[in-house]
């Protein structure tokens, strides 16, 4: 008999659906929030509200496109954590009143395991490659930044974490700095092609183990541009492509010679990408770079489940759907997991 799971992702400003049935998408569906944009970045209490207006109507597309009943379904997944308290309540209190409706039961997900196991969502008439175990992935987002070791699909342990900020959110202020609008990772991402890579040097910072750091050169790129401002008011707008190619060009190498380590530490040669950064071009590049030199076979899940999504959380759904891993009604969101 088929499992058909009906996801809901609501952890940050994004409110998405999607159905998955045995591991294929039928449907994923994201609303996103512009309210934000002028705040410079995320406020929790729009988060919460937007959510509150936009999960019905995403989740009664979800199912409509997927072309299934509600009595369809097997399940509800849903991200308990970690993210924004008031956004993750959001999602969990319709998953429970749905399951509920239904007589269904509920799954719970963490949402930074769910990213990882987006390389296993597949998609009919495109069956995607997907690692064998045990591989290692680097998990890199606007608040994470780990190198996970997976030896099953539902088997993970944490290597290397970031000890301060992670890089996405390095790649945001710095870019706010430059006058870019949140969010600033795509906007750097499609100026550093034109820019030259080596025009400035940022410092890297030195932390021991498989552990990464990013506050330093965001402090670094603050006086950087402080100084250069002082003596030409118009620097940033003479050398913008040329300081977007030079930070992505240092974040990119912090998170590459981690990996890198990783790898050569473990000797695994299974090696994934995942999170909202890695659909940054420079990234994907480096990464393919170092797969050719280093004999990795290297997964990379698709633009569409690289950002925040709900099929990443069907698709850990499913898994744990198998494995008979249900959770009660009195099942509460974590900020922090």
């Amino acid at each position: 008999m088929a499992v058909t799971i009906l996801a809901i992702e609501s952890s940050c400003d994004d409110t998405s659906a999607a159905v998955i049935r045995d591991g294929y998408v039928l449907s994923n569906l994201i609303a996103g929030q512009e309210v934000h944009r002028s705040f410079g970045g995320v406020v929790p209490e729009l988060a919460s509200r937007a959510h509150q207006a936009n999960i019905v109507p995403v989740i009664d597309q979800a199912i409509t496109r997927a072309g299934i009943r509600k009595e369809d379904i097997s399940a509800v997944a849903f991200t308990r954590g970690p993210g924004l308290l008031g956004s993750l309540l959001v999602g969990t209190s319709f998953a429970k009143g749905f399951a509920l409706s239904l007589g269904i039961p509920l799954i719970e997900v963490n949402h930074l395991q769910a990213h990882v196991l987006s390389h296993f969502i597949l998609k009919k008439g495109r069956e995607a490659r997907t690692p064998s175990f045990p591989f290692l992935c680097l998990l890199v987002s606007g608040g994470h930044t780990r190198i996970i070791f997976m030896n099953s699909h539902l088997g993970m342990e944490v290597l290397g974490n970031t000890i301060d900020d992670a890089a996405g959110e390095a790649f945001d202020k710095c870019g706010k700095l430059m006058g870019f609008p949140y969010p600033a990772g795509p906007a750097i991402d499609k100026l550093a092609v034109s820019g030259n890579s080596k025009a400035f040097r940022f410092p890297r910072p030195s932390v021991k183990g498989l552990n990464f750091s990013f506050s330093g050169l965001k402090t670094s790129f603050l006086y950087f541009l402080r100084d250069r401002i002082k003596e030409d008011p118009d620097f940033i707008e003479k050398n913008k492509a040329d300081l977007c190619a030079s930070l992505q060009h240092t974040i990119v190498g912090i998170l590459t010679s981690k990996l890198v380590k990783a790898s050569v530490e473990t000797g695994i040669s299974q090696i994934g990408i995942a999170g909202g950064v890695s659909a940054n071009s420079g990234l994907r590049n480096a990464m393919k770079t170092e797969a050719a030199k280093r004999d990795w076979e290297l997964f990379i899940p698709d633009i569409a489940y690289t950002t925040d999504n709900a099929a990443m959380i069907g698709i850990t759904g499913y898994y744990k759907y198998l494995k008979g891993e249900f959770s009660g009604q009195d099942t509460a969101p974590l900020a922090r997991m």
